[in-house]
């Protein structure tokens, strides 16, 4: 999927961005809870796993 299109979904429905990108994780988990708690830490904790996983894949060995 598109990285443009998984940091749309991060805005509007953060765990469907983390569970897309991670599958079931603690990382969907507590992105969950963290929505729950207040939309925008799920969106800001949904773009941080997005980009940390975008890092992963751009390293260089």
């Amino acid at each position: 999927m598109n990285i443009i299109v998984r940091f749309i979904l991060a805005i509007f429905l953060p765990p469907l961005a983390v569970f897309l990108n991670s599958g079931i994780s603690s990382a969907f988990v507590i992105n969950i809870l963290l929505t729950l708690l207040g939309w925008v830490p799920g969106i800001i904790h949904a773009v941080w796993v997005l980009q940390k996983t975008e890092e992963r894949r751009n390293e260089v060995y």
